[in-house]
Parts: structure tokens; C-alpha cells; sequence
């Protein structure tokens, strides 16, 4: 392990000390941050695509080789197409809350290295592909039911599977009547929206060039859309960047939307 020295400018003697985490990250990312930034954008889009805006971008990249099986008809269609949706939802969570983490990591190292990722990040339109995932209906993406409760961990360890008749599944729901009864959110995707706002908040706080280009990235109705989730961690990021931007968004903008202006304040 490299340690640096310096000598301490009162006493003639060397302190040796290692650097954090984040530096060690920031160094070997260095020369080819921008590549690196590219790719995990290339498949948070790859994995948050929309079938529709999968075929506008022409969908070069796919993130379910690993998952799809080499028999084209699978004996259990349904449960290989839940089994997909998750394995994209596991990807949008672990691609979204990484590019968080760095925002904020390198923020606390130093502030110098995190104005150059989140320009990084800005010049590889992160901004659009954040405000494209977040365009769609977000009540129906947050409760989707793309889990098995009989394979999810530590359940699957105790519960006997159901029987199978040709190729539908028998689900026996006397086992967990709770999760049949109640439609709760998924916290999976929920995480994930919340980690898409947040890294729009810190890309563009303090930042009114970056503020603006939110407005012609037509976020306004698009953030509005999200306000329907009804949780106070989603509400919360979008206020704050309604706030950010709501000097840029004129006065009749502010004049019809007066009841999200009085929610910031």
C-alpha cells in the first residue's frame, strides 16, 4: 500500500498517512472518467428503456443476455417475463444509486472532483436520460409486481413451491395473505426514481445554466407527472427542483401552478 509523506513544517520529522477511499477511486478513474461516465449512462438507458424508446434508439445495447434462456419457448413464459422486468429494475437501482454515490463521495473529497464528474456527466446528457425515464407513468412503474414472493430471499429457503399444470403456475396465496391482499409500492423502483431526482438536484444546484437548460428540456410537466407519487422522499426532491428553476419558468407558468409554488415554501 502507497503511503504519502510529508514532513510537518514545525517539527523536523515525517507523518505518513493514506489516502481515503475516494481519492484511491478518483485516480484510477481519472484518465478515462468520461468513458466510464458514457457506459454506466449506456445502460441505465439500456435498462430503462421503454419498448417504444427502444426502438427509436435502436436498442444496441442488451442487458438480459445473461438472463434469457437458449430454449426460445420457455416452459413458464410468465415467470421468465417477471424475472426479466426485475432483472432490469436490479440493474436501473444499482446504475443509478452508483452515479449517486459518486456525486456525493467525490463532493466530500473534494469539490474540484466533483465539478469535473458532474460535467462529465452533464456533457453525456444525463440531464434528457434522467428526464426520459421519469416520462412515463410513474404510479404504474413504482407498485409494478415484477417479484416472485416464493423466490425472494429469505423466503424461498422455507417455502414449498406450488404445483405447475402444463405451462401456468398455481399461486396458493394462504401462505402470505398480507402481500395478496394489500398493493404496496416496490421499493425497488422507488429507490430508483429517487436516486434519478437527486441526481438531477445535484447536477444543476447552483448551476443556473444547467437550471435553465431544465426548461428546455420541457421538465416542468414531466416533473409535475411525478408529483402523483404519493411519497414525501419523492415529493421532496421535486419541490426542490421546481425551486431551483422556478425564476426561469415565467409568470404564468407560476400563476397556474401557485398551489406547487405554496407546497416549496
Amino acid at each position: 500500500m502507497k503511503k504519502k509523506c510529508v514532513i510537518h513544517p514545525k517539527e523536523n520529522r515525517k507523518i505518513l498517512f493514506n489516502h481515503p477511499p475516494a481519492e484511491k477511486l478518483y485516480r484510477s478513474m481519472l484518465p478515462k472518467m468520461e468513458d466510464y461516465i458514457i457506459a454506466l449512462l449506456k445502460v441505465l438507458l439500456a435498462s430503462a428503456s421503454t419498448p417504444l424508446s427502444k426502438a427509436k434508439t435502436g436498442g444496441s445495447l442488451n442487458v438480459l443476455v445473461d438472463v434469457l434462456p437458449e430454449d426460445p419457448n420457455p416452459v413458464e413464459p410468465q415467470r421468465l417475463q417477471k424475472d426479466l422486468n426485475r432483472h432490469k429494475e436490479i440493474i436501473t437501482k444499482a446504475v443509478s444509486a452508483s452515479l449517486l454515490l459518486l456525486l456525493k463521495h467525490f463532493r466530500l473529497n473534494h469539490v474540484y472532483q466533483f465539478e469535473f464528474i458532474s460535467q462529465c456527466m452533464f456533457y453525456a446528457n444525463c440531464i434528457p436520460l434522467v428526464l426520459k425515464f421519469l416520462n412515463q407513468d410513474m404510479n404504474m412503474y413504482v407498485t409494478a409486481e415484477n417479484s416472485i414472493p416464493s423466490l425472494d430471499f429469505p423466503t424461498c429457503l422455507f417455502f414449498i413451491p406450488p404445483p405447475t399444470i402444463g405451462h401456468a403456475i398455481i399461486e396458493t396465496h394462504d401462505t402470505m395473505p398480507d402481500e395478496a391482499s394489500s398493493k404496496i409500492m416496490c421499493w425497488r423502483n422507488l429507490f430508483s426514481t429517487v436516486n434519478m431526482l437527486r441526481i438531477i438536484q445535484k447536477l444543476t444546484k447552483w448551476r443556473p445554466p444547467r437550471t435553465m437548460m431544465l426548461n428546455v428540456f420541457k421538465s416542468p410537466p414531466i416533473l409535475k407527472k411525478t408529483l402523483k407519487i404519493s411519497h414525501w422522499l419523492v415529493h421532496l426532491y421535486v419541490l426542490k427542483l421546481f425551486k431551483l428553476q422556478a425564476k426561469y419558468l415565467g409568470k404564468n407558468w407560476r400563476k397556474a401552478n401557485m398551489k406547487i409554488l405554496s407546497s416549496i415554501y
